[in-house]
């Protein structure tokens, strides 16, 4: 069996990692899977693994589509050149991932996809595939992408956006991805996987694959941490996200540390200088971890991890905490909670700050989530079990194809 996976990156991010991951898996089965991405980097190309373009092409790429709202309609001869890898190689399916990137054209793919009548498994990272323009759109609250994007509310996100094309994408984007006689949608959250039923996709089959984390790093581990930061005898609230902003909720953990008393203290992770100008003086602003053993000492020196973020997949820093035998807390919004039961955090609803205040401190005081009910509900994230399904999922696509 052999199988195309296709994503922006390769071996860094989220997105990236996973793919390397799963290329890992087919390898150890005996299956031949190669990762394309969108150009080589310092120490990521490999044999089993082509870039589909340059940086100077998705350069161009990225500023046109930034002005204009057309997302992968550029990059032509690029992606022309690299379909001919693809046809030379005859995958038996392609995996794509997060195609967003900037960096592959997207009519000639699904034009070769459909013409050569590949099988495709499709994971939806986020909603970006069946809106004209958005990854998501919780907090604008908008429903035009159930009938047809047009006049978008979030076009000036994109500071140097000039032209409202999400009409137009919305309907190239529909003409595109429908139509593949063989394409299997999967979301990491059943969230997604309901939206993406109500999407001009719902004709395909979803099918749920949760994501998953390494258990051998994120597991309880001693450290330092509350020695080094003054915390002993303090209640620790952690809060891990990359990209801080509204969206992950800075403002709630800034309206946080005005309301909670000495006893508490609020440590955020992945900060910078801009972040840490918005922060109060009682927050402790931790700019990056030297590594994931780092990250997890941390996790576990916590007494609780708060996640009010207001538009979410299926967020890995839930399963990375909970793993370390920390509990979550978190606002009820996109696959957020869905990573939680009763055994090992809570949600309230989004925005309900007065809810969350309420729920740390009755955490902290009462401690209903021990760790090892955490650590048994950990059990359910290894990676290698994630990977494992897809895999089962390439094999029961290519034995219905005979």
């Amino acid at each position: 069996m052999k199988i195309l996976q296709i994503n922006t990156l390769y071996k860094s991010g989220s997105t990236g990692k996973i793919a390397a991951q799963i290329q890992e898996v087919c390898h150890l089965k005996g299956y031949d899977c190669r990762v394309a991405y969108r150009y080589e980097e310092k120490n990521t190309g490999c044999s089993d693994t082509y870039s589909v373009s340059s940086w100077l092409d998705c350069h161009i790429h990225n500023r046109l589509s930034q002005m204009t709202m057309l997302q992968g309609c550029f990059s032509y001869f690029h992606t022309k050149n690299f379909l001919k890898k693809v046809k030379a190689f005859s995958p038996d399916i392609i995996h794509l991932h997060n195609i967003h990137g900037s960096f592959i054209n997207h009519s000639l793919l699904f034009k070769f996809i459909k013409k050569h009548n590949i099988p495709v498994v499709w994971t939806l990272h986020d909603c970006w595939s069946f809106t004209g323009k958005c990854a998501y759109f919780d907090m604008t609250q908008c429903k035009k992408w159930k009938n047809g994007c047009h006049s978008c509310c979030q076009l000036h996100q994109e500071s140097q956006c000039i032209i409202d094309s999400s009409k137009l994408m919305y309907n190239n984007k529909k003409k595109w991805f429908t139509g593949i006689d063989n394409l299997t949608l999967v979301t990491p959250s059943k969230w997604l996987a309901n939206l993406a039923e109500q999407s001009f996709l719902s004709s395909y089959p979803v099918k749920v694959i949760n994501n998953g984390i390494d258990l051998d790093v994120f597991k309880p581990c001693t450290g330092d941490f509350r020695t080094k930061f003054n915390c002993e005898g303090k209640y620790i609230l952690l809060g891990v996200a990359f990209g801080w902003g509204k969206r992950k909720g800075l403002d709630v953990f800034v309206e946080l540390s005005k309301r909670l008393d000495e006893n508490y203290r609020i440590v955020l992770v992945c900060t910078n200088d801009e972040i840490d100008k918005q922060l109060p003086e009682n927050v402790i602003s931790i700019h990056r971890t030297q590594n994931q053993l780092e990250l997890a000492q941390i996790y576990s020196a916590a007494d609780l991890f708060v996640n009010p973020t207001r538009e979410e997949n299926y967020p890995t820093v839930n399963m990375e905490s909970i793993a370390c035998g920390t509990p979550v807390l978190t606002f009820n919004t996109g696959g957020s909670a869905e990573i939680l039961d009763k055994t090992c955090g809570c949600a309230v609803d989004c925005n309900d700050i007065d809810a969350m205040e309420k729920e740390i401190i009755r955490i902290c005081k009462e401690k209903p989530f021990s760790r090892e009910m955490c650590l048994e509900r950990a059990k359910n994230f290894d990676m290698n079990d994630r990977f494992n399904d897809y895999i089962a999922l390439y094999e029961e696509i290519c034995d219905d194809k005979k």
